[in-house]
């Protein structure tokens, strides 16, 4: 499913890498920390599963220093107490604002929490973690350095400030620990998203070539000319065609006509369409920086830019990795034939890494993608 990650990654502005507790950093973990440096999309990491036993949250970041080069350090740590000798995870401390978050025992669904102040016990490593926060932090930042030096106090709101810069430049990653299960710690991973990871307009300029191999710089400008990427597309039961689009600069409205620069053909935009994982919701009007779902265009592919007439570009598109293995399909009976090309067509619409060809020699049909289980499941569907 590398494709799927490639492709999201291309289109994000920020994202959220999420570790076990008990594993730390597992080998998928680190390739798909490799394709965010690629990318170069700033992140926040949250380290799940901290119900389980045998979590460590120190060994989790540790793990993500050692085998990712990460500048990873906690922005919360978490509280752990004892009970008839089992560890349960009763709360956090934030270290930006100094202060407790206790979750209500009562509450078995976790969305139930209060603020208080730190327990007595975790004083002095909390004051120890925010410490080597404000440390780690002091490299990327002159002001806070000198405060540092001379012994001042950081104030929650400048520290704020300093870790938003850094992770937004990808010199630090903030990390939150939780259990995604119990609900823990969700709140706390909501708050850092809109704290620290980037806006559209906080992220350098995008690339884009424009006529006769000229550079271009796209900037979030909602009265701008439209360019946008189509990076996913999907067969969907009710709407037909959808393509999953990322708008980099102008207003996308229902109804225009729009150039695929790849074809030189015009398309046009039947709906618009805002995805909520299974649920959607039409929109007449959607702005740069706006991930949106389309229906309605004919000639697209993974990867196609879309503009107006008037500005031609191509936008770079996700890359692809070669396939590594490939099998023989057939239909269970010859009249199935034509469906089976059908139904391998539209697949290999929607999946960049999964090829359809012939063998000219034996004349079997053969199918070829990232592993044994995408192309089990493509045989399912």
């Amino acid at each position: 499913f590398t494709a799927e990650v490639e492709r999201s990654l291309r289109v994000l502005d920020g994202a959220v890498a999420v570790f076990c507790a008990v594993a730390g950093v597992q080998p998928q973990s680190e390739t798909v920390w490799r394709q965010m440096e690629k990318y170069q999309v700033p992140r926040i990491a949250f380290i799940n599963k901290m119900d389980r036993v045998g979590a460590d949250f120190s060994a989790a970041i540790e793990s993500m220093k050692k085998r990712l080069n990460a500048k990873a350090k906690a922005i919360f740590i978490p509280i752990i107490e004892e009970t008839d000798g089992e560890e349960n995870f009763t709360g956090m401390i934030d270290l930006v604002k100094m202060e407790a978050v206790i979750f209500d025992e009562k509450d078995s669904s976790g969305n139930s929490f209060h603020i208080a102040p730190i327990p007595e016990a975790s004083i002095e490593s909390a004051e120890f973690e925010r410490e080597a926060l404000i440390e780690t932090l002091a490299d990327s930042d002159e002001t806070l350095a000198e405060k540092y030096l001379e012994g001042e106090t950081v104030e929650a709101n400048f520290l704020q400030s300093v870790i938003r810069k850094a992770t937004i430049a990808l010199d630090f990653c903030p990390v939150i620990p939780g259990t995604a299960f119990k609900n823990k710690g969700v709140q706390a991973l909501l708050d850092a998203v809109v704290n620290y990871l980037p806006c559209p307009l906080d992220l350098p300029a995008i690339r884009a070539e424009g006529l006769q191999g000229k550079e271009l710089s796209i900037v979030p400008d909602d009265q701008a000319k439209l360019s946008g990427l189509a990076f996913k597309l999907m067969n969907d039961s009710y709407v037909g065609k959808l393509v999953f689009f990322r708008i980099y600069s102008g207003t996308l409205k229902k109804g225009m006509a729009l150039l695929n620069s790849r074809t030189g053909k015009t398309e046009r935009i039947a709906r618009l369409l805002i995805m909520k994982a299974d649920a959607r919701e039409d929109i007449e009007v959607a702005y740069s920086g706006d991930i949106c779902g389309v229906v309605g265009l004919r000639d697209v592919v993974t990867g196609d830019t879309l503009c107006e007439k008037s500005h031609p570009m191509r936008l770079e598109p996700p890359i692809f990795p070669e396939t590594v293995i490939s099998m023989s399909i057939e239909p269970k009976t010859t009249a199935d034939q034509d469906k089976l090309e059908l139904g391998l067509k539209r697949l290999s619409e929607e999946d960049p890494t999964f090829f359809v060809s012939t063998n000219e020699d034996t004349g079997q049909t053969l199918i070829a993608g990232m592993g044994e289980l995408h192309l089990e499941i493509i045989r399912d569907r």
